[in-house]
C-alpha cells in the first residue's frame, strides 16, 4: 500500500471525519424517537461518562505516538520506532484496563454522583448498569487509537482514516437497530434498550480493530534491519521520556480548549439571569452553545481534525529533514484549505440556521439565534487546532503556552464584559459571550502566526488572498440564497420541508460558490496538486 502525501492524506481523514460526524449526528433523530426522553437521557449520561474516561486512557498519546513514529522513520530509526510503539502501547494499554476497570466498580458511585434522585424515571442502578456496560469499549478503543496513531505517523492515512468509517457504521447500526429491535420484539425495559445501544461502541471498536490489525499486517514490513549505533545509545528510559514530553503539550492543548466551554458554563447562565432573563431561558441559551449547538458545529471543526492527521507527520517530517521550503507551503496550504472550506459552510449554515436547527432539535425560539453566530465559533477553532498542531510539529512549544494562555485569558476576563457591552447596544447579550470565545481564538492564531513568519520566514500573502476571494465569494453566494428566500421562504416549516429546503438552497449556495471561485483560480491553487495532477496521470496512463 503507498503512503499518502500531505494533501491527499488530507482529503482523505476529512472526507471520513465528516462522513461519520454527520452520521453520528443524523443516528440521534431515528434513535431518541425510539427511547423518548428517558432514555435519551440515560444514553446521554452514560455517554459523556464514557468520553471523560477515554479522554483519560488516551491523554494526547496517539497524536504523540505519531509525531514521534513520523520523526523516527523519517531518520529511518527502525529499531527506535519499533521500540517507541511497543513502549506507548504498553502505557496505553494499562490505562485503558484501569480506566476500565474504575468504570466498571465505581459505576454507582459515578452514577449517584450524576443523579442522586430520580430523573424522568431512570434510577442510579439505571445509570449504573448503561456505564458499565460502556465500560467494555474502553480498552477496543485505546488499542484502535494507538494503530491509528502509529499509521498516521507511517504517513498511511487511508487505513486510519476507514477505520472510523467503519466503527461508526457499526456503532449506529447497532445503536439503532438493537434498540428499536429490543424494544418491538422482546422487551421495553428502556435500560436494556440504551445498554444495548451502548454496546455499539464496543462491537463497532471490535469491528474496526479487526479490520486495523490486518492493514498493519499488510504494511508493516517485517525485513530485517540493521540497528544503527545511535539508537543502541537510546535508552529505553529516555524513549520513554519523549513520548511524555511530546504528549504534555496535546493533553494542554485538549484542557484549553475545553476550558473555553467552561467558562461559558460559569458565566452565561448567571450573567444571564442577572438581567432579565429566566432561569430557564438561561439554561436553554447554555445548553444550545455548550452541547446543541457544539453538536452541529463538528461538521466544521471535524475539518480541522482530518487536517492534522495528515499535517502532523508530514510537518514533522519535513522540520526533521530541515527542509523549510516545504514547511513553509504546509503551513499555507493548510490555512488556505481550511479558509476555503469552514468560511462557506459556517456562512451558510448561519443563513440556514432556523431549517437546520428544526432538523434536527425541532421548531425553538433561541436555538436558530444562537446558533446563526455560534457556527462561527468553529471556524477561529478549526484555524487554531490546527495552528496549535503546526506549532507542536515545529517544536514552538514557548510560544504554543503563550499564545494558549493569552488567548484563554482574554476569554475569562472578556466573557462578562462583552455580554454587557452587547447589553448596552440593544443586541441579544449572549452574542456578547460567543465573539469574546472567537476572539480568543483569534489572539491565539495571531500570536502563532507572528512566530512561525518571525521562525520559518512564512510569507502569508497567498493566504491572505485566498481568505477575500472565499470571502466575497461566500458572501456572493449568501446574496443568492437570500434572492431565493423571497421566493421560497423557509419560515414556520416542518422536519421534511427543512430537509428539502436546506438541499435546496445548499446546492444552489455551493454551486454560486465553487463558480466564483473556480473561475478567481482559487479552487485550482488550493486544490490543484490533488484534483489536477492526478486527473493528469490518469489521462497520461491512458495514452500510454
Amino acid at each position: 500500500m503507498k503512503k499518502d502525501n500531505f494533501l491527499k492524506g488530507a482529503f482523505i481523514a476529512t472526507a471520513c471525519l465528516i462522513f461519520t460526524k454527520i452520521l453520528g449526528i443524523l443516528y440521534v433523530i431515528p434513535f431518541y424517537s425510539i427511547i423518548g426522553s428517558k432514555g435519551s437521557i440515560l444514553y446521554g449520561c452514560a455517554y459523556n461518562i464514557y468520553v471523560i474516561f477515554i479522554n483519560l486512557s488516551t491523554v494526547g498519546l496517539p497524536l504523540a505516538i505519531s509525531k514521534l513514529i513520523s520523526e523516527y522513520n523519517t531518520l529511518d530509526y527502525q529499531n527506535l520506532k519499533k521500540r517507541t510503539y511497543k513502549i506507548a502501547g504498553a502505557i496505553m494499554i494499562v490505562t485503558a484496563v484501569v480506566s476500565s476497570i474504575a468504570l466498571f466498580v465505581f459505576a454507582p458511585q459515578i452514577a449517584e454522583l450524576i443523579i442522586p434522585d430520580k430523573s424522568y424515571g431512570n434510577t442510579v442502578s439505571d445509570i449504573a448498569l448503561v456505564i458499565r456496560v460502556s465500560s467494555t469499549a474502553l480498552i477496543f478503543v485505546t488499542l484502535i487509537s494507538m494503530i491509528r496513531g502509529y499509521l498516521q505517523g507511517m504517513k498511511y492515512i487511508r487505513p486510519s482514516s476507514f477505520s472510523q468509517v467503519i466503527e461508526q457504521l457499526v456503532r449506529v447500526v447497532v445503536i439503532v437497530l438493537g434498540s428499536y429491535i429490543y424494544l418491538k420484539f422482546i422487551g421495553d425495559e428502556i435500560n436494556i434498550a440504551v445498554s444495548i445501544a451502548v454496546f455499539g461502541a464496543t462491537l463497532g471498536a471490535i469491528v474496526s480493530l479487526m479490520y486495523l490489525i490486518h492493514k498493519k499486517r499488510k504494511i508493516v514490513e517485517n525485513k530485517k534491519y540493521q540497528i544503527k549505533e545511535i539508537e543502541i545509545k537510546v535508552t529505553n528510559k529516555s524513549i520513554l521520556k519523549k513520548i511524555i514530553t511530546y504528549t504534555i503539550p496535546f493533553v494542554i492543548m485538549g484542557c484549553i480548549g475545553s476550558s473555553f466551554e467552561l467558562v461559558d458554563m460559569f458565566t452565561v447562565v448567571r450573567t444571564l439571569t442577572k438581567h432579565g432573563f429566566s432561569t430557564n431561558d438561561a439554561a436553554i441559551i447554555m445548553n444550545i452553545i455548550t452541547t446543541l449547538g457544539s453538536k452541529l458545529n463538528v461538521i466544521i471543526t471535524s475539518i480541522a481534525s482530518g487536517i492534522v492527521v495528515s499535517l502532523l507527520p508530514n510537518l514533522t517530517s519535513d522540520f526533521v529533514k530541515k527542509d523549510y521550503t516545504e514547511i513553509r507551503n504546509k503551513i499555507n496550504k493548510a490555512l488556505q484549505i481550511i479558509i476555503y472550506i469552514t468560511i462557506p459552510m459556517a456562512t451558510g449554515l448561519s443563513f440556514l440556521a432556523k431549517p437546520v436547527w428544526n432538523i434536527f432539535y425541532g421548531d425553538s425560539i433561541y436555538g436558530p439565534k444562537v446558533f446563526c453566530v455560534s457556527i462561527f465559533m468553529a471556524v477561529f477553532s478549526a484555524i487554531a487546532t490546527n495552528i496549535m498542531v503546526i506549532m507542536q510539529s515545529l517544536n514552538r512549544y514557548k510560544y504554543l503556552y503563550i499564545s494558549l494562555i493569552v488567548g484563554f485569558a482574554f476569554n475569562v476576563f472578556m466573557n462578562i464584559p462583552g455580554m454587557l457591552i452587547f447589553d448596552k447596544l440593544h443586541l441579544p447579550m449572549y452574542y456578547g459571550n460567543l465573539i469574546a470565545t472567537m476572539l480568543g481564538y483569534l489572539i491565539l492564531i495571531i500570536i502563532s502566526l507572528i512566530d512561525l513568519k518571525k521562525t520559518f520566514k512564512v510569507n502569508y500573502f497567498p493566504t491572505i488572498k485566498q481568505f477575500i476571494i472565499t470571502l466575497a465569494a461566500s458572501l456572493a453566494m449568501v446574496l443568492v440564497m437570500g434572492i431565493l428566500k423571497d421566493f421560497y421562504s423557509f419560515e414556520s416549516i416542518g422536519r421534511l420541508k427543512s430537509i428539502i429546503t436546506v438541499l435546496i438552497y445548499t446546492l444552489l449556495g455551493g454551486f454560486v460558490y465553487f463558480f466564483i471561485t473556480f473561475k478567481a483560480g482559487s479552487f485550482r491553487d488550493i486544490l490543484g496538486d490533488f484534483i489536477f495532477k492526478k486527473k493528469g496521470r490518469k489521462n497520461e496512463s491512458r495514452n500510454s
